[in-house]
């Protein structure tokens, strides 16, 4: 499929790969009670999954990008629409079955945030190899490929060494954002690896309980050649960032209240995006911490504005050597 958003896609700079996308559902109800009809507000809907959040806020940060993704089933066809009419270039293979749907419910009573994720489809073994075949396309021109999310069912749990293994002789940058068994499969051949703590204690096996452990953990998987840069997610108390000579500290930007959702995927959107304006790492994890600040100004899953990275971005402290 290739729209007018698509035109000269396949030159993007950064290619993102999500394998398990979604079709995002947020709306809100005043109070969450078992067994009663719960009336809604009428929904959002967003095209999700990782590395379609990563192109859509790279697309906003003015970066040229380009989303591969499996879609299939009227669910498939509403996030390519979301996508076309978002302007954000885009490729899909298409597969049998139906694309996910993920549904969020904000309580307003409480303000707490309930997030249902189906599991997704199971893709077939050609289903599969049409992502890569896809992926090797596109990686051909790009500088960095950004694979991002959880695998479908099924899916070997080597995936995205795969994909490792296809950007490493084409010199292209990975930057991967994944958990389970997709991380825990990764051998080589990635440049960036973001993690949350919860992801890097799955990873290593252990609790990981100070930052200093999870400082060390994040060490262990550079010195072990799994990536050459590793930056753990604190959260709302900023980031860890090792690579083999440094160890350093991000603070947060200090922001009331908001919905954290997708503020991992800003985060490592906007450390592409910075990197491929030839910045250096520290000053684009800075922006990558902008980024997932403005999140939260975002109602669901709706893409931070450039304006607010931007000023964000002004607020974002030098970095601590740790």
């Amino acid at each position: 499929m290739e729209t007018p958003a698509q035109s000269g896609a396949s030159r993007a700079q950064i290619v993102t790969l999500t394998m398990n996308p979604a079709l995002d559902i947020t709306t809100s109800v005043d109070n969450v009670r078992p067994t009663d009809k719960l009336r809604c507000e009428i929904p959002r809907y967003d095209p999700g999954g990782g590395g379609i959040n990563v192109a859509r806020i790279g697309h906003v940060l003015g970066a040229s990008v380009l989303a591969l993704f499996p879609a299939g089933g009227p669910t498939g066809d509403v996030v390519m629409s979301l996508l076309k009419d978002a302007g954000v270039p885009f490729r899909h293979v298409a597969i049998g079955a139906s694309t996910r749907e993920s549904f969020t419910v904000n309580e307003g009573s409480t303000g707490r945030q309930y997030r249902f994720v189906l599991p997704g489809p199971r893709l077939t073994f050609a289903e599969r190899e049409g992502c890569l075949d896809e992926l090797r396309r596109a990686a051909l021109s790009a500088e960095y490929v950004v694979a991002s999310g959880s695998l479908p069912p099924g899916a070997p749990a080597d995936c995205y060494q795969q994909v490792a293994d296809i950007c490493r002789p084409l010199g292209v940058r990975l930057m991967l954002d994944t958990s389970g068994g997709g991380l825990r499969h990764v051998s080589s051949g990635v440049y960036l690896l973001k993690a949350s703590v919860r992801e890097l204690r799955e990873c290593v096996g252990r609790p990981l309980v100070t930052e200093a452990e999870q400082l060390a953990a994040a060490h262990e998987l550079v010195d072990s050649g799994r990536a050459e840069v590793v930056l753990v997610s604190l959260g709302s108390r900023g980031a860890l960032l090792a690579t083999q000579h440094e160890s350093q500290r991000f603070s947060a930007v200090r922001m009331p209240g908001g919905s954290g959702v997708g503020a991992g995927d800003a985060m490592v959107a906007a450390i592409t995006v910075g990197l491929s304006r030839g910045w250096p790492l520290a000053k684009s994890v800075g922006l990558g911490i902008a980024a997932g600040a403005a999140m939260l100004m975002t109602p669901g899953t709706a893409v931070c504005g450039r304006a607010d990275v931007e000023r964000l971005f002004e607020q974002v402290a030098e970095p601590a050597e740790v």
